[in-house]
Protein backbone atom coordinates (compact mmCIF):
# COMPACT_ATOMS: atom_id res chain seq x y z
CA UNK A 1 0.00 0.00 0.00
CA UNK A 2 1.36 3.60 -1.09
CA UNK A 3 1.53 6.11 2.21
CA UNK A 4 -1.03 8.89 2.05
CA UNK A 5 0.18 12.03 0.42
CA UNK A 6 -0.17 15.88 1.45
CA UNK A 7 -2.76 18.28 -1.62
CA UNK A 8 -0.08 19.35 -3.96
CA UNK A 9 -0.95 22.62 -2.17
CA UNK A 10 0.21 21.71 1.40
CA UNK A 11 3.31 19.95 -0.54
CA UNK A 12 4.26 23.28 -1.72
CA UNK A 13 4.07 25.08 1.65
CA UNK A 14 5.67 22.40 3.47
CA UNK A 15 8.99 22.89 1.11
CA UNK A 16 8.45 26.70 1.00
CA UNK A 17 8.37 27.30 4.81
CA UNK A 18 11.20 23.74 5.17
CA UNK A 19 8.20 22.95 8.11
CA UNK A 20 9.03 19.98 9.76
CA UNK A 21 6.87 16.08 9.02
CA UNK A 22 6.29 14.86 12.00
CA UNK A 23 5.22 11.42 12.97
CA UNK A 24 4.37 9.40 16.04
CA UNK A 25 8.20 8.44 16.57
CA UNK A 26 9.66 12.05 15.97
CA UNK A 27 7.27 14.26 17.52
CA UNK A 28 9.10 13.81 20.95
CA UNK A 29 12.41 15.41 19.52
CA UNK A 30 11.07 17.91 17.64
CA UNK A 31 8.72 19.11 20.74
CA UNK A 32 11.97 18.73 22.85
CA UNK A 33 13.43 20.82 20.63
CA UNK A 34 10.96 23.75 20.64
CA UNK A 35 9.00 25.10 23.44
CA UNK A 36 5.52 26.27 21.81
CA UNK A 37 5.00 23.73 18.65
CA UNK A 38 1.99 23.97 16.72
CA UNK A 39 1.25 20.43 14.97
CA UNK A 40 -0.87 21.13 11.73
CA UNK A 41 -3.24 17.70 11.11
CA UNK A 42 -4.56 18.47 7.30
CA UNK A 43 -6.64 15.35 7.26
CA UNK A 44 -7.59 14.02 3.57
CA UNK A 45 -8.27 17.15 1.24
CA UNK A 46 -9.65 15.37 -1.31
CA UNK A 47 -12.64 15.15 0.84
CA UNK A 48 -12.17 18.76 3.27
CA UNK A 49 -12.08 21.39 1.62
CA UNK A 50 -10.86 23.35 4.90
CA UNK A 51 -7.75 20.95 4.61
CA UNK A 52 -6.01 23.27 2.09
CA UNK A 53 -7.75 26.64 4.02
CA UNK A 54 -5.94 25.81 6.90
CA UNK A 55 -2.42 25.08 5.06
CA UNK A 56 -2.71 28.48 3.71
CA UNK A 57 -3.41 29.93 6.90
CA UNK A 58 -0.98 28.13 8.66
CA UNK A 59 2.32 30.32 7.24
CA UNK A 60 0.10 33.45 8.39
CA UNK A 61 -0.30 32.45 11.79
CA UNK A 62 3.72 31.19 11.68
CA UNK A 63 3.84 35.13 10.22
CA UNK A 64 2.11 36.69 13.60
CA UNK A 65 3.85 34.21 16.23
CA UNK A 66 7.14 33.78 14.79
CA UNK A 67 8.78 34.44 18.11
CA UNK A 68 6.34 31.91 19.68
CA UNK A 69 5.24 28.87 17.85
CA UNK A 70 6.96 26.37 15.46
CA UNK A 71 4.46 24.37 13.30
CA UNK A 72 4.99 21.01 12.16
CA UNK A 73 2.83 19.08 10.12
CA UNK A 74 1.90 15.64 11.00
CA UNK A 75 2.49 13.03 8.38
CA UNK A 76 -0.91 11.73 6.63
CA UNK A 77 0.30 8.14 8.44
CA UNK A 78 0.97 9.29 11.82
CA UNK A 79 -3.04 11.72 11.82
CA UNK A 80 -4.87 9.06 13.34
CA UNK A 81 -2.52 7.71 16.27
CA UNK A 82 -2.06 11.28 17.09
CA UNK A 83 -5.52 12.30 17.12
CA UNK A 84 -6.27 9.56 19.77
CA UNK A 85 -3.54 10.77 21.47
CA UNK A 86 -4.63 14.46 21.54
CA UNK A 87 -8.69 13.65 21.49
CA UNK A 88 -9.89 15.91 18.76
CA UNK A 89 -12.75 14.74 16.55
CA UNK A 90 -12.77 17.46 13.40
CA UNK A 91 -9.93 17.84 10.86
CA UNK A 92 -8.05 19.79 10.09
CA UNK A 93 -6.86 20.72 13.51
CA UNK A 94 -3.96 22.69 14.78
CA UNK A 95 -2.78 20.75 18.06
CA UNK A 96 -0.77 23.21 20.48
CA UNK A 97 2.48 22.20 22.59
CA UNK A 98 4.36 23.52 25.31
CA UNK A 99 7.47 21.46 25.88
CA UNK A 100 5.31 18.22 24.94
CA UNK A 101 2.74 18.85 27.09
CA UNK A 102 -0.86 19.85 25.79
CA UNK A 103 -2.62 23.08 25.60
CA UNK A 104 -5.31 23.12 23.27
CA UNK A 105 -6.81 22.63 19.81
CA UNK A 106 -8.63 24.47 17.25
CA UNK A 107 -10.72 21.92 14.67
CA UNK A 108 -11.53 23.37 11.61
CA UNK A 109 -10.97 26.76 10.17
CA UNK A 110 -12.02 29.96 11.82
CA UNK A 111 -12.23 33.63 10.84
CA UNK A 112 -8.63 35.47 11.24
CA UNK A 113 -10.10 37.52 14.39
CA UNK A 114 -10.52 34.10 16.07
CA UNK A 115 -7.23 32.06 15.56
CA UNK A 116 -5.98 35.94 16.71
CA UNK A 117 -7.85 35.59 19.68
CA UNK A 118 -7.90 32.02 20.74
CA UNK A 119 -4.32 31.10 20.38
CA UNK A 120 -2.63 33.33 22.71
CA UNK A 121 -5.24 32.15 25.32
CA UNK A 122 -4.52 28.44 24.45
CA UNK A 123 -0.66 29.31 24.94
CA UNK A 124 -1.27 31.02 28.37
CA UNK A 125 -3.12 27.86 29.63
CA UNK A 126 -1.28 25.34 31.52
CA UNK A 127 -0.54 22.18 30.13
CA UNK A 128 -3.18 19.43 30.86
CA UNK A 129 -4.15 15.86 29.20
CA UNK A 130 -6.85 16.60 26.36
CA UNK A 131 -10.77 16.48 27.01
CA UNK A 132 -11.73 13.22 27.02
CA UNK A 133 -12.68 12.66 23.15
CA UNK A 134 -16.26 12.87 22.25
CA UNK A 135 -18.41 11.56 19.74
CA UNK A 136 -19.83 14.37 17.35
CA UNK A 137 -23.57 15.40 18.12
CA UNK A 138 -26.06 12.76 16.81
CA UNK A 139 -23.17 9.94 17.03
CA UNK A 140 -24.28 8.45 20.39
CA UNK A 141 -26.94 5.91 21.13
CA UNK A 142 -29.07 5.70 24.01
CA UNK A 143 -26.94 4.80 27.25
CA UNK A 144 -23.57 5.82 25.49
CA UNK A 145 -21.35 8.08 26.90
CA UNK A 146 -17.70 10.00 25.95
CA UNK A 147 -15.06 7.77 25.80
CA UNK A 148 -11.44 8.34 27.84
Amino acid sequence: MQPQQFSPLLQSIVEKHGYTVVDEESLAAFAAANEHVVLFFAGDAERLGESNDVAVILPELHAVFRDVLVPAVVSREAERGLQRRYRFNAFPALVFLRDGQYLGTIQRVLDWGDYLREIPEILGRTPSEPPPFKLPDGCVSAGATQIH
